[in-house]
């Protein structure tokens, strides 16, 4: 049986860096390209090979995107065609759309933007789903064996089933999006847009037009119409992440679009209705901050449908080793080399460590050390100088270690004292014996009574 094709994507657009960059992020992704830099040689690519997604510019010299569409849907009418636009108005949108526009997206773009698109546009073909990496497995992802994550896996599948609103509560680097996306993958909504949202992110002045959207004229430099996060997200899902960090004002307007289905955009007084799956996130308390006066009670109460929290990497530090063992081979074959291994030692130093940016810091720390790190052993030493220097000057266990009895605190020491030890001296026993001040046979006793050299083969 001969190999399957990747899926093909033409990229039509005349600055050629756009191209560039949409056609290295799409081999990321497993996918093929071309490019064309301008309509006419689009059609010709279009009408010539087996395409099965195309992003087409609106704006070109000589021949224009609405033009091409026009050409491309005579020949096929079957293909999903992606109209692009850094200057995208609600006529343009329309007017795409209703010559058979799959998608309209605004530049600049994001991978945010196009995943969704790909992964859509994979069912829509029905793409041999073997040719490409998986959309939901790829990035949203939930690693782990403990019960605590069981029991999210558990909340996602009974909530995606429903339509109402979910407040996702938990500390920064805990995964509150990946939640919020598989809440949405697995929903009947799993078609339309999810659109994500860091309120945090968007300065004061600028969300309210980020969310609602703008007319042309509304205000000063308000050249064009902006379709609004809302109104992207009709039908499909918006994640509003860090949502405590909103103004009052903002939150007031918010509040109100929940409560009539409807919104006006920045210098619009018309009504436009939308139907939209809320889904908010913060890693505040919010009683605390209704408390204080900074959340409105009654939004958090019209958010607060249904209620999850996400657990800290330190709530479930059994997850450690799988996420290591997952984070590890992901960045193997991101750099192309042998997946790295770690020392019995460092391991537990990881998963005694308390964390606190969580499951991201793990994986960024995990980055830099296969950076770092020139052979296939991560050590306990390279561990510790790579979280003194994120500024963690005391690297130490975290509290569950105290629970431990004076015995197994001091055997935990010594194992991981005499595996640091043969490891400097490449497994020599007798060197080892020697340098530490025990007989040979002490030592191998040690080694028998901490199951070292079972660890040793593992290497």
């Amino acid at each position: 049986m001969g190999e399957k094709r990747k899926p093909l994507v033409l990229i039509v657009d005349d600055e050629k860096s756009i191209c560039e960059t949409l056609s290295g992020l799409l081999s990321d992704e497993g996918w093929e390209s071309l490019s064309a830099y301008s309509g006419k040689d689009g059609i010709e690519l279009f009408q010539k090979n087996h395409i099965d997604l195309v992003f087409l510019d609106v704006w070109m010299k000589n021949l224009d995107g609405i033009q091409a569409l026009q050409e491309m849907r005579h020949s096929k009418d079957d293909v999903p065609i992606v109209v692009m636009s850094g200057h995208g108005t609600i006529e343009t949108a329309v007017k795409a759309t209703k010559l058979g526009a799959h998608d309209f997206l605004e530049k600049p773009l994001s991978i945010e933007k196009i995943l969704p698109i790909l992964e859509h546009s994979k069912k829509i073909r029905n793409l041999e789903p073997r040719t490409f990496l998986s959309f939901s497995e790829k990035w949203y992802e939930l690693i782990g064996n403990s019960e605590e994550l069981s029991s999210i896996h558990r909340q996602i599948k009974s909530i995606a089933r429903r339509n109402s609103w979910v407040l996702i509560s938990g500390e920064n680097g805990t995964g509150k999006e990946v939640v919020a996306r598989n809440i949405h993958l697995q929903s009947a909504r799993a078609e339309k847009n999810f659109v994500a949202v860091n309120c945090a992110a968007i300065p004061e002045e600028l969300i309210e037009s980020e969310l609602f959207g703008f007319t042309k004229g509304a205000f000063t430099h308000a050249t064009y119409t902006k379709i609004g996060k809302f109104e992207l997200a009709n039908k499909g899902t918006l994640f509003l992440d860090e949502i405590a960090d909103m103004s009052l004002k903002t939150q007031a307007k918010i509040l109100r679009i929940l409560q009539e289905q409807c919104l006006e955009r920045v210098g619009d007084n018309n009504s436009i209705p939308i139907d939209v799956r809320v889904i908010a996130a913060t890693n505040k308390n919010l009683p605390d901050e209704i408390k204080k006066g900074n959340f409105r009670e009654d939004l958090f109460y019209r958010l607060n449908v249904i209620p999850l929290r996400m657990p800290p990497l330190r709530e479930r530090s059994e997850d450690t080793e799988v996420l290591c063992d997952y984070f590890l081979a992901k960045l193997a074959g991101e750099f192309q080399e042998e997946k790295k291994l770690v020392e019995p030692s460092a391991l537990h130093l990881l998963k005694q460590y308390q964390w606190p940016g969580n499951v991201r810091e793990l994986k960024n720390t995990l980055e830099r050390l296969c950076i770092m790190v020139t052979g296939p052993l991560i050590r306990e030493a390279h561990i510790r100088e790579v979280l003194t220097d994120n500024g963690n000057n005391s690297v130490t266990p975290s509290e569950q270690n105290f629970n431990e009895t004076l015995k197994e605190a001091r055997n935990n020491f010594e194992r991981s004292f005499i595996i640091n030890k043969l490891e400097e001296n490449e497994w020599n026993i007798s060197k080892t014996a020697e340098v530490i001040g025990i007989e040979r046979s002490h030592l191998h006793r040690k080694m028998r009574l901490f199951d070292i050299e079972a660890q040793r083969r593992r290497f």
